[in-house]
């Protein structure tokens, strides 16, 4: 067996291998989740060396390497003050959506001109125009952690896969019969999935440009869909208030969560795939077993619709935005509300965690972003100067720059 190399997926959680077994490419990921920045590495090394048969001795100290790197990250300063870096008027036409790549270095921006562009982020300079689509651009994604493609889903009912280096177009995937609002790469970049307002999730193949499954099932459109880390399951959440969970080697659905009286918001997996969070217009996120597909806690407490909910990176802490103008932190134990993110004077439409975990950024209808402290709810920094709503915010995996989408046309970009 040949190991083709560590590549390293997510921080802090966990390093991925990479290995080739009888020609076929295999992954495997080694979780960190109780990593710090005063973890003895050489023990934890040897700890992992016991548990994973494929880190030889010589392997070893490019793991511990890769380790010191997470400690490092994990060591940077928290007490980062963000400032204003570039304003960029993306498009004539309204932003849609904004995404970075891996380190951050170039970013994408989706829009009612019916194009993508490539941004690189230290100088604003435009890079390329994904030109071709016949209507709205509404999804966009990298191909992250490797970041060398980008697919974007349109009104037009396609999705096109595009070259980071070049901007050309590699394969257009039709089959859809309705707008396709949301779409994901697998963790290993073999497979782009995306779901449609025609109630069904489609997963394609990169290579190939066929589509290789319609998941069915749906009895209302699809709103968000998502892999879990290994990327053997996907799951897909809809306007018929539930989640379904599929194989994705076969397409067979596995589970449907069954409990939201109201649609699905959000839905995704915890770092370790063990569980599901789903967010609904019905005002609660539910947590799920995600090897059985029962409900074990319900999070409730907001006054409206839950916008967005997501995991921190170690799957410990779970955050969650509402119409309501707050956000709150749930741990994911005990399931109980740590803390509630009060200061937003509109409704909360993005949350996410740094990948630090110490502190998380919303974007909000009242023209701001803000960053929060995750353990004591106190708000460290506004991100003032939008003229309109922002509708999408992001941290790059470094944690040190953030990008924001408004609907004033503009993205900002802060460091």
């Amino acid at each position: 067996m040949k190991l083709k190399g560590l590549l390293l997926r997510y921080y802090p959680p966990g390093i991925m291998l990479e290995y080739e077994k009888s020609g076929e490419l295999r992954t495997k990921s080694i979780d960190l989740l109780n990593l710090s920045s005063s973890t003895d590495v050489n023990a934890l090394v040897e700890e992992i060396q016991k548990a994973e048969p494929l880190i030889t001795a010589s392997r070893s100290d490019q793991v511990k390497l890769l380790i010191q790197r997470l400690q490092d990250k994990l060591r940077q300063h928290s007490n980062h003050k963000f400032y204003l870096f570039k304003v960029l008027r993306a498009h004539i036409l309204p932003l849609t959506n904004v995404a970075l790549n891996k380190s951050g270095s170039c970013f994408i921006t989706g829009s009612y001109d019916r194009t993508c562009k490539v941004w690189d982020t230290a100088s604003g300079e435009e890079l390329h125009t994904l030109e071709g689509h016949r209507n709205v651009v509404y999804a966009i994604a990298f191909n992250n952690p490797y970041g060398d493609k980008i697919a974007t889903g349109s009104f037009d009912k396609t999705c096109k896969l595009w070259s980071v280096e070049t901007g050309k177009c590699y394969h257009t995937f039709r089959g859809h019969t309705a707008e396709i609002v949301c779409l994901s790469f697998n963790p290993q970049s073999t497979l782009v999935a995306t779901g449609s307002m025609d109630t069904t999730a489609k997963l394609w193949d990169i290579e190939n440009g066929e589509e290789v499954f319609t998941l069915t099932g749906h009895s209302a459109e699809i709103i968000s869909l998502s892999f879990n880390t290994s990327g053997k399951r996907i799951i897909t959440g809809s306007f018929d208030h539930t989640v379904a969970v599929w194989e994705v080697d076969t397409g067979r659905k596995v589970y449907t969560l069954i409990g939201h009286c109201a649609e699905i918001s959000s839905a995704l997996f915890n770092w370790d795939c063990s569980l599901i969070l789903t967010g609904s217009m019905d005002k609660t996120c539910m947590l799920w077993d995600a090897t059985n597909g029962k409900c074990v806690a319900t999070l409730t407490g907001h006054d409206d619709e839950i916008l967005d909910s997501c995991f921190d990176y170690t799957g410990k802490l779970i955050a969650t935005a509402s119409a309501d103008g707050t956000a709150r932190v749930f741990s994911a134990a005990t399931r109980k509300c740590m803390t509630k993110l009060e200061g937003h004077e509109g409704e909360i439409s993005k949350i996410s965690f740094n990948p630090q975990g110490n502190h998380i950024l919303t974007g909000s209808a009242d023209k701001t972003a803000r960053i929060w402290d995750a353990q004591t709810g106190q708000c460290l920094q506004i991100l003032e100067g939008h003229t309109d709503e922002i509708f999408s915010c992001a941290f790059n995996y470094k944690g040190n720059i953030i990008i924001t989408g408004s609907k004033d046309n503009t993205c900002r970009l802060w460091r």
